[in-house]
Formats: C-alpha cells, structure tokens, sequence
C-alpha cells in the first residue's frame, strides 16, 4: 500500500521550519540496542542520549518529527514542573522533593548545551518571565524563588509594576519574577536539529511509522505496517499521541489541548515596544496565558485551554480578546497562523515514566512542562538503559493514578477543579 503524505498541522512553526532531508517509512525488519517510539522532544532526546553513549538506535514516528506537542507548544523554556515544590513536599516527603528540585533546572541546561554542541539554528533567546496580577500570586513567586535558591539557582530576579512594563508593555500585571536559566525557541526547529544530531552519530528515523503493536519479552519487538524493529529495549515517548497502541498508557492521562495565534510580520519598532526585554511571559492563573515574539517579529500568544482536547472551531475568535486585553493597540492587526496541539495531563500533575516489562520503558505526562523535562526524562532514561537507575527512580516511584471514573467523567471532574481554582483568582485568593 502506497504511504500517504506526512504534513504537520498549519503553524508558524512548521511553515518557518528549517529544512529537512526525507525520511522514508520503516520496511522490513531491523535491529537496533533501543527502538524509541515517538519522534518529539521526548523520543528525540532519548535517542540522542542513548546515541552519544555509543548505543545503535532507531526512531520510529508515526507521521512526521515534531508531529504532537513537540511541534505545536508555545516554545518556552520553563523550569519546574506544575506542582510547586510545597505541593511536591506534601505528598512525597522531603528526599524525593529535594531530589526533584535539583534536577528540575537540567532540562533547561541540556537544551542549551545541545543547541550549542550541535549548531541548531532555532531562534534561541534568553529569559522567562512570570507574570502576577495579585498580591496572592506574587507571595507565590516569592516562595518559588526562595525554593529555587535554596537548590543553587540564584539567577532570578523579583518586579514591581514599574519594572514589569520592561517585560510587558500592559497595565495587567502588578509584578512578577525573571528567571535568567529560561529562555524561548523555536520548537520544532530544536527537534529537527537534535534529530539531526542523532543520525550524525549513526541513528536512525523512519517517518510514516506508525507502531501497530509491542511484543515484550527478552528481546522486544515493535511492529508497524510494513516492518518491524527488534530490540534489547524499547522507549515509548508518544505522550497525547500515543493511540492505542500501547493501551496501557493512555488511561493514565487526560489529553488536553492548548491553543496558539500569531501575528502577522509587526516589526522591531513595535514588538520591542510590546515586550522590550525579549524574555518571553507566562502568568501565573491556573488556566493562563503566554506569549513571546518570535525570531521574525511576530506575537505568537497562546492559550484557550479545552479539557475534552477537541480543537475549537475558531482559534481566533478564542484568543483574540486575551490578546487584545494585553496589548489592545494591536486592534486590526492580521492574525497569519492559528493551530491547536494536545498535552498530556495527569491527575498529579507530575510527569509519569515507567516500565512496560523489563525491557520496554516509557515516558510521559508532562502536564505543560514538556519543553525541559522531556530533555531531563530522556536523559534519565538512557541512564536507567545503561544500569544508572538512581535518579530515574525518583521519578518511577512517585504513584500515578487513573482519573477517577474513567473516560466519562475525567473531564467534568477536571474542568470543576479548573473552575474552582478560576474562581479564588477572581477573588484573589
């Protein structure tokens, strides 16, 4: 059977995206030492860890690299994870917070290590910025930053109002945080050049690969339509776009989408008056916004969370009064892009990795933190791989549990948390 066209979905990203060598689909039967399924920041920087470890590896992806979130997120390097470190102390203990919080800055740090190693053109830029519009939130980036001091990281920097409209050119925000170890990219552009990287050192990405179905054993075995790789382990990193291949996994999370616009071209002048410092912004509500500029001066501003992970029939018409409450002398400016992409969202809200069997690992539920802790997972990965199993274990350990009722009320129990925690920001709380 003839293989359709792989396209990604209709984004800034994939329309500036650096140019890619084709990819032909896996035929016939291979080997490798780690078959990893999934080609987006998860697959990827588990394959080229394991690849500068000397290890044989073949990528199988089911449409094209950086097809999932990797392609479609708001391209923002953002430590942490989405529970803060009191909520993490609460329910796991001292040691395994303590363990976390030193490892929640690497992610960051191998992604710039990677873009400078390997010479990826992806529009690297320096700094992120945590936004407040309460006294509350404030109190709590004055928390995180006192936490995150106390792991090392002194590279963070409070402001008030004044100092806020350095970042942000609105009346919004009362104040917020800098974080100098963040930063903003181009995402799928930081994929295609890792994936690049990869084959560089002798792996290999079979596009159009979509796995039928896993056989575990001794020696694993991945299927697709038209071959089949055989392996000593197998990595699955298909997060919200697993499928059913694996049905083990996706009961253990909640697909949610995420939406983005950007504008048309707006000019230095302009986007230098919207957000002179060029860090990029998130805020600090529980459904909340982010926006950055991009590399050729355009707003790229998302949000518009949907818990059902259904794509909104108008993405303009969703974000469009979010960015014109922010910025509202963007009035009649073109919207060039809008595309909508799914995250995996688990009930702790922490990320989920694990084992299959003895030799088939996996990896997921980011829960919006994709961009670093991908990078960070992946590493632990391949060391579990290679018998360094200590820090991997942090992770593994931590319980992970099913939304509570299943596919049916997952999202109606979801979207009342959601409007609980909306309802103490209006009140400030």
């Amino acid at each position: 059977m003839q293989a359709q066209p792989a396209t990604h979905t209709g984004s800034y990203y994939a329309a500036s995206a650096n140019p890619q060598p084709e990819r032909p689909p896996l035929q016939g039967d291979v080997t490798a030492d780690v078959c990893v399924i999934g080609a987006g920041f998860a697959g990827i920087s588990t394959a080229l860890h394991l690849a500068e470890k000397g290890l044989k590896v073949v990528v199988l992806e089911a449409v094209k690299i950086a097809f999932g979130a990797s392609g479609r997120n708001g391209g923002q390097i953002i430590n942490g994870y989405s529970r803060d470190y009191d909520t993490i102390l609460g329910r796991y203990g001292q040691d395994t917070a303590k363990a976390l919080l030193n490892m929640s800055f690497e992610g960051g740090d191998i992604i710039r290590e990677r873009i400078q190693k390997y010479n990826i053109q992806c529009d690297h830029k320096t700094g992120s910025f945590f936004a407040a519009f309460t006294p509350a939130q404030m109190k709590f980036l004055e928390r995180r930053r006192e936490v995150w001091g106390s792991a090392g990281h002194d590279q963070t920097e409070m402001y008030d109002d004044k100092k806020v409209r350095e970042v942000s050119d609105t009346p919004l925000y009362i104040g917020g945080m800098l974080d100098k170890r963040g930063g903003h990219i181009h995402p799928m552009n930081l994929v295609l050049g890792q994936a690049a990287a990869l084959e560089s050192l002798g792996g290999k990405i079979y596009e159009l690969s979509r796995v039928t179905h896993i056989d575990k054993g001794a020696k694993p075995v991945a299927h697709t339509a038209q071959g089949k790789v055989t392996a000593n382990f197998i990595v699955v990193c298909g997060n919200a776009y697993i499928g059913e291949s694996v049905p083990e996994l996706p009961h253990r999370f909640m697909s949610v989408s995420s939406q983005i616009v950007t504008t048309e071209v707006l000019g230095a002048e302009l986007t230098d008056k919207m957000m002179p410092s060029g860090f990029c912004l998130e805020d600090c509500n529980y459904l909340l916004d982010y926006y950055r500029i991009t590399g050729d001066k355009r707003l790229l501003f998302g949000g518009g969370v949907v818990y059902t992970g259904a794509e909104p029939s108008d993405i303009i018409r969703r974000l469009e009064p979010h960015v014109l409450k922010t910025f509202p002398f963007l009035k009649g400016k073109k919207f060039d892009f809008a595309w909508s992409g799914n995250f995996a969202l688990t009930l702790t809200r922490m990320p989920h990795i694990g084992r299959l069997s003895d030799t088939v690992y996996f990896i997921q539920g980011d829960s919006g933190h994709g961009v670093t802790t991908t990078h960070l997972l992946g590493r632990l990965t391949a060391e579990a791989i290679n018998q360094q199993a200590r820090r991997w274990d942090v992770f593994a350990n931590m319980p992970n549990y099913p939304f509570p009722g299943g596919r049916l009320f997952r999202v109606p129990l979801t979207m009342m948390g959601a409007w609980y925690y909306g309802m103490k920001e209006k009140l400030g709380l």
